[in-house]
């Protein structure tokens, strides 16, 4: 039941090429930083890569970004990092963007066993009826494209409504950071860093979960735990130094008083 690793470099080292990794986070707020940098160190490469986003340009997944690790991604938001935009648009990076809702319950279905959902989001839409650039050429041709997506209509409380079929995933590995975990792969997550983490942590076969504060099994409320053992099967003990590296995707202050004329 002990599931804790010595080290990330360790515990990430099984991940070979072409492996689809759910990641956690939202932003820079809860992701497993220290997770990405063994990845980005073990020379691994043409990840499909599963995140709300893709960092920033020199932290998180915008690291193995930038190193041309990344083969595919599934994400909600392409802003905040320009090389995302600038290999997208290149032609050098397929992208498949998901309403954001919509990607946080495929990661929930694929981690519940469920082989896809119906859904409203998107019904109207590209989304539905297809035509999505996922991938451009080196001259801004789109090369491949969303294909259309299954509709059904339902009766729903306010009558009948077209809905469409999205697909669960399952990636090979899930990596997530928790605040807290015990030897057993439960996990806390703390305030806005629980996010795309606890998803994350269901959709992947093999979960590893960095853990800021490691302690004994017992001593978590049960009734407080996010992530149970049961999706968890890695668990890397952080360093108080790794623990406190958090970059800030974009800091905004108020302006002292005495500075506003």
């Amino acid at each position: 039941m002990d599931k804790v690793w010595a080290s990330a470099d360790d515990a990430v080292a099984t991940i070979g090429d072409g492996a689809t990794i759910a990641f956690g986070g939202f932003g820079l707020c809860g992701i497993p930083s220290t997770l990405i940098d063994a990845l980005l160190r073990s020379g691994v490469k043409d990840i499909e890569a599963v995140s709300n986003n893709a960092g920033v340009d020199d932290w998180g997944l915008g690291l193995l970004l930038t190193a041309g690790r990344l083969r595919r991604i599934v994400a909600s938001y392409v802003g905040e990092n320009k090389e995302f935009a600038r290999q997208y648009l290149a032609g050098e990076l397929e992208v498949e963007l998901t309403p954001q809702g919509t990607l946080a319950e495929r990661l929930r279905a694929g981690g519940s066993g469920l082989a896809g959902f119906f859904t409203r989001t998107g019904v109207g839409t590209q989304v539905a009826e297809g035509g999505l650039p996922w991938r451009y050429d080196s001259d801004g041709n789109v090369v491949l494209s969303s294909p259309p997506k299954q509709s059904q209509v339902f009766e729903t409380v306010d009558g009948p409504g077209e809905f469409i079929l999205e697909t669960a995933i399952v990636a090979d590995f899930g990596l997530v950071r928790a605040w807290k975990g015990d030897r057993h792969g439960n996990l806390v997550y703390r305030r806005a860093a629980r996010n795309f983490n606890p998803l994350a942590a269901m959709a992947g076969r093999v979960t590893i979960a960095e853990v800021e504060h490691l302690v004994e099994p017992g001593e978590l409320d049960p009734d407080l735990i996010h992530t149970p053992g049961a999706f968890v099967q890695r668990v890397v003990p952080l360093t108080p130094e790794q623990a406190r590296t958090k970059r800030i995707e974009r800091r905004t202050v108020n302006a002292h008083p005495e500075d506003v004329r």
